[in-house]
């Protein structure tokens, strides 16, 4: 399953201990005890769709990585679909057609990205390289060791790329040549969730959560820590119940960012100083997105919320996908977009939660939410093949196939 992971240990001893809790870990949170079998996940039944949903093209970019829980999910620019498999394949694909671009092979095990700005493609290996090619024909800029798994999707913010590493390493490399810039460290507990929040750039501030359940707000020119606000302090006896990890990214929107943790709380920071100005209890690992006026949320349960951005309340829960194992939301226009462990989506009315529409993919779990864009939506699943999508009411379906 690789829900967990595990921080450097002095012995193996240590490693195996840990090992033990983590086998005992995935019992509780799957919802089991003593007496109790785990809870299965809810089964699927049958719907009237409201939404036409076509698939427009898939192709396969290698590299299963199945239990791995990879942070490999594709980016959208200028017409143009970049998508990343762990076997170390890089691949440019137009949008329209589904036609390959350009591809490059660069022998790294990928595990996070690829990230697309300023002219540049960006990726994360799990061995801790970290590789810089040029979005136009893929040629290789730079690649660089940054010592540790690379489990969060890199931040182009000006001339810099910004690496989130699973040890707590936060690292600023200069775009033209890898260079670096500056380094933040925070302290990361000895049993975490597998996964990390990767960093999102705000005006000239750097915001990212932590496995300890902190946000830090870092000066993106000279690396110095503006502030660090505790959102998810951990509680328990245990180290499986003081997990706490926010694990899925900020949304900075104008002065408010917003954050969600595991076993805690979801918020809302200010960007200038960090002061929590509302909190909701909330247990997610998956994530949530935003529109302008709401938030949705995918919680460690699989049942998805939807909230007011101003205060948090609650507008309506859809727990018809309980256990699942969801993906974050993505917004595709008046529609959520969720993925599920059998490889199916499910489209969910933003209005109501209602879920009006469904598609297969390859049957592969879908661990990292859709991409949307240009009037379509992208998946990749955990086999390594990356699928798209455009939707239509069904009162309004034309001939047009795009």
């Amino acid at each position: 399953m690789m829900l967990f992971s595990l921080t450097p240990l002095k012995s193996a001893l240590r490693h195996l201990t840990l090992g033990a809790a983590v086998v005992a870990a995935l019992a509780v949170i799957g919802g089991c005890d003593n007496d109790k079998d785990v809870d299965p996940p809810a089964e699927l039944v049958q719907l009237k769709p409201r939404l036409d949903v076509r698939q427009l093209w898939s192709t396969g970019l290698g590299g299963d990585s199945e239990r791995l829980r990879l942070a490999l999910r594709p980016a959208i620019g200028e017409g143009v679909v970049y998508a990343a498999g762990h076997d170390g394949n890089i691949r440019a694909i137009q949008v329209a057609s589904g036609k390959q671009s350009w591809s490059v092979k660069t022998k790294l095990a990928l595990s996070a990205g690829p990230e697309l700005g300023s002219g540049v493609v960006v990726a994360g290996s799990s061995d801790g390289d970290i590789i810089v090619l040029d979005a136009a024909n893929g040629a290789e800029r730079w690649r660089k060791s940054v010592k540790s798994e690379v489990l969060a999707r890199p931040l182009i913010a000006n001339d810099m790329v910004v690496v989130r590493t699973v040890d707590g390493h936060v690292e600023a490399l200069a775009l033209e040549d890898g260079a670096t810039r500056w380094a933040v460290d925070e302290q990361v507990p000895r049993l975490t969730l597998r996964g990390n929040a990767p960093p999102v750039l705000a005006g000239d501030k750097v915001i990212a959560g932590f496995d300890s359940g902190k946000v830090l707000a870092i000066d993106v020119h000279k690396g110095e820590i503006l502030w660090d606000t505790m959102v998810n302090a951990p509680s328990g006896r245990t180290e499986l119940e003081r997990l706490a990890d926010i694990d899925s990214p900020a949304k900075v929107i104008g002065d408010d960012v917003f954050v969600a943790g595991f076993q805690g709380r979801i918020a809302m920071l200010a960007l200038d100083s960090g002061q929590i100005w509302w909190a909701r209890d909330a247990s997610s690992y998956r994530g949530f997105t935003t529109d302008d006026s709401n938030l949705y949320l995918t919680n460690s349960d699989s049942v998805v919320i939807a909230m007011k951005r101003a205060d948090g309340a609650v507008l309506w829960e859809q727990a018809g996908l309980r256990k699942r194992a969801l993906t974050a939301p993505a917004v595709d226009g008046d529609s959520l977009l969720v993925g599920d462990f059998e490889g199916y989506l499910h489209w969910l009315d933003k209005s109501t939660g209602e879920i009006i529409a469904r598609a297969k993919t390859d049957g592969e779990r879908i661990t990292n939410s859709a991409v949307t864009g240009e009037g379509r939506a992208f998946v990749q699943t955990d086999s390594g093949k990356l699928l798209a999508f455009k939707t239509s009411p069904k009162a309004e379906r034309t001939a047009d196939a795009r």
